[in-house]
């Protein structure tokens, strides 16, 4: 399905909350290409408060009527992550294309429906994995696919903060999809993925919070060449939020915040140590909606630099991760 008309391309921000800002402000520094035309929410003074401060033309009461507006094309699901899903299918439905915050879904299942449902709609649909867009992510690109470091053999990702424990938290709430994996390990997940693709052999442990979801977790990942990941995340615990990736010739360090990607250092045998800094746009979602604009226009469904079936591989193995903890969100109960 292409765009019908040359001008921006017309966003729909579904669900105002703290992280439809930082898309907002990242679509409104491209006004040559893009803009927010209108914004959806259950609340319609929320969504009316959210288009005065971001000047937005138009302010829905419901995400039906945000997703029947005719002069919307992309709807941008920033919704908690139990209903990522739901307002998938309903933007699906519409015909607009869809950029949704991470985690995609709860769990592989949704997120099969999901793809499925935009496939055979012909509409475009990414996963709003910030970090993979970055130049630096594109550089190291070329260094891994050039083996600039040989053959890579184990890669250390994290991403962990300290929250205090409140049990009605998006963060602690199992029904709002809390839990340390979903919120911030997708990130090392995603990371990992970038590098060696999807695990054939998963070891997981967590601590639980007092409402049951992860409060901490680490993780071992095995792949077919015999190669090792190494992860870890929190929401109660602060963590060094670098990645490192080890080869046969060296190594690739990202500096903190490895999620923020704009510093690496390259350190190839016996060779000095090469430090490289890549500038990033102040607001950081910036790259994401570039991507989005590049396919658009392009005619693509998927993106290159995130496809779906990576995005479903990704999801598979948060599933498989929580696995063994035997803990499940309400909707998979």
């Amino acid at each position: 399905m292409h765009l019908t008309h040359s001008g921006p391309i017309r966003w729909g921000i579904l669900g105002p909350g703290s992280i439809a800002h930082k898309l907002t402000k990242s679509v409104q520094a491209q006004p040559e290409t893009h803009a927010i035309q209108a914004v959806g929410s259950r609340d319609i003074a929320k969504a009316q408060a959210f288009a005065s401060q971001y000047d937005i033309p138009t302010a829905h009461g419901s995400y039906e009527a945000l997703c029947a507006d005719p002069d919307v094309d992309v709807i941008y699901v920033a919704t908690p992550h139990p209903l990522h899903k739901e307002h998938c299918l309903l933007a699906i439905a519409h015909g607009k294309h869809v950029l949704c915050e991470k985690p995609f879904t709860i769990n592989a299942v949704e997120l099969q429906e999901v793809v499925d449902a935009a496939r055979a709609k012909g509409v475009f649909m990414m996963e709003a994995m910030w970090s993979r867009f970055f130049p630096l992510m594109h550089k190291l690109r070329e260094l891994l696919d050039t083996k600039a470091i040989g053959d890579v053999r184990m890669v250390y990702a994290d991403f962990g903060f300290s929250a205090t424990f409140n049990p009605e938290s998006r963060l602690f709430d199992p029904a709002l999809g809390g839990g340390a994996l979903l919120d911030v390990g997708v990130y090392a997940v995603s990371f990992t993925s970038f590098v060696l693709g999807e695990p054939v052999r998963i070891e997981s442990m967590m601590t639980p919070a007092p409402t049951g979801v992860d409060a901490q977790a680490a993780c071992i990942l095995g792949y077919d060449g015999g190669e090792l990941a190494l992860i870890s995340t929190a929401v109660t615990t602060n963590t060094p939020w670098e990645a490192t990736v080890l080869g046969t010739n060296g190594k690739i360090r990202l500096h903190a915040s490895a999620w923020h990607p704009t510093k690496m250092t390259v350190s190839i045998t016996g060779q000095p140590d090469d430090l490289q800094e890549f500038d990033a746009h102040e607001t950081g979602f910036y790259y994401e909606v570039e991507e989005v604009g590049n396919c658009l226009r392009a005619g693509k469904l998927e993106s290159d630099i995130l496809s779906l079936d990576e995005s479903l591989g990704i999801m598979r193995t948060l599933d498989r991760i929580r696995a063994p903890w035997g803990f499940k969100y309400p909707t998979e109960a």
